[in-house]
């Protein structure tokens, strides 16, 4: 699974700085939020970065301009979690935990159902046409991104949209998940070691969640071996 995502030549072009860490995680118990994840939740929020002073942000909003996005109006992930810092909503235990990561870590972490998914993850820039399926004014919708908009896709359709900024509901994280993806998104400067550090706590809280878990990692971009 890992050794098939990739990143398009494209996107590439547009932040050649950009990396990713990519990690599985196979055979996982969630269940809903308790007193331990609602704790990660409530550590991370109590300890955040500033989103306007840090400059991973900074970094993120840059490259939603460089495909035309506004990110004052559709917000890179790590910016509107820091932002909603004080009371981050609890989902799962499992959502709660990379949440939880992403904020502390000031970095944007995706996750996703694998069993949702039809062909492997794959970061491109839209055509216009392609499928994401949402949720407004509490009804089920199919949108469409931007032509040039940067989009993580499979074969279905747009699994995320705007790089990390909404995720469609098909390959969306519950409480039944039992194999996941997750996306671990970096832009200079951030270090790769942080980066890797983030993964390595995600991992442990993970396994707290369930420990006979199978954990696979992959990084892609800048520094890969």
């Amino acid at each position: 699974m890992l050794e098939k995502i990739s990143v398009d030549d494209a996107v590439r072009s547009l932040r050649p700085d950009f990396a990713a860490l990519l990690m599985t995680a196979e055979g996982l118990a969630n269940a809903p939020s308790d007193s331990e994840s609602t704790d990660w939740l409530r550590i991370a929020g109590d300890g955040a970065a500033r989103a306007e002073d840090h400059p991973h942000v900074a970094a993120w909003q840059e490259a939603y301009r460089g495909f035309g996005a506004k990110p004052k109006r559709t917000r890179p992930s790590v910016d509107a979690l820091l932002r909603r810092a004080e009371a981050l909503p609890a989902i799962n235990r499992v959502v709660d935990a990379y949440n939880a990561i992403s904020v502390e870590y000031v970095l944007p972490v995706g996750g996703e159902d694998l069993d949702g998914y039809l062909g492997p993850a794959r970061l491109v820039r839209a055509v216009g046409d392609e499928v994401f399926d949402t949720v407004a004014g509490g009804e089920s919708v199919v949108e469409h991104p931007e032509p040039g908009e940067v989009v993580w896709r499979d074969d279905e359709g747009v699994t995320c949209r705007r790089w990390n900024w909404r995720q469609c509901t098909r390959t969306r994280i519950t409480e039944s998940t039992k194999n996941a993806l997750f996306i671990f998104e970096r832009l200079e400067p951030y270090s790769l070691e942080t980066l890797r550090e983030a993964a390595g706590e995600l991992a442990v809280r993970l396994r707290t969640i369930t420990p006979e878990v199978r954990i696979e990692t992959r990084l892609i971009g800048p520094g890969a071996e």
